[in-house]
C-alpha cells in the first residue's frame, strides 16, 4: 500500500503548532463520557515581560505551573488522513500536512497551589484530529 503526503503549504507559510508538556495525568471528570474534543483546561498565559527564554504559566483550577519554551531536537508533522474511494473498490490513502511543530512549552516543576475565592476562568481548548 502506499501512502502520499501532500503539503499546499510552502516552507514559510506552514501553519505553526506547538506542543504542551505535563508530567502527570490529565483526566476528565466523568461527566464528559471520555469526550476530549475542545474539552476546556486551563489557562496557558505568557508574560508580556518574560526573558527571551519565554516563560509560560498554566493554571488549572486551583494550581499554576511554570514552564518554558524548548525547541524540539527533530521537527515533527501535524498529519491529518483522507480516505477516498477509487472507481475499483480500493481505498486510496492520502496525509495532508495541516502544520510543522518546532517546539514544545515544557512543564517540569510540581504545580504551585493557588488559594482563592472562585476558580479562574477556562480557556485552553485541545482539539483532536
Amino acid at each position: 500500500m502506499q501512502i502520499r503526503i501532500r503539503c499546499n503549504c510552502g516552507e514559510t507559510t506552514c501553519e505553526e503548532w506547538g506542543i504542551v508538556e505535563l508530567q502527570g495525568v490529565v483526566e476528565p471528570q466523568p461527566g464528559f463520557h471520555l469526550s476530549l474534543q475542545n474539552l476546556h483546561i486551563g489557562t496557558l498565559c505568557r508574560p508580556s515581560s518574560s526573558p527571551p527564554q519565554e516563560v509560560y504559566t498554566f493554571t488549572v483550577g486551583y494550581h499554576e505551573l511554570t514552564g518554558s519554551k524548548v525547541p524540539l531536537k527533530k521537527p515533527m508533522l501535524v498529519l491529518k488522513k483522507i480516505k477516498q474511494q477509487q472507481d475499483d473498490g480500493e481505498i486510496e490513502v492520502e496525509l495532508r500536512v495541516v502544520g510543522i511543530i518546532r517546539n514544545k512549552i515544557l512543564f517540569k516543576t510540581r504545580p504551585k497551589a493557588l488559594i482563592s475565592s472562585k476558580p479562574p476562568v477556562l480557556s485552553l481548548y485541545f482539539t483532536f484530529l
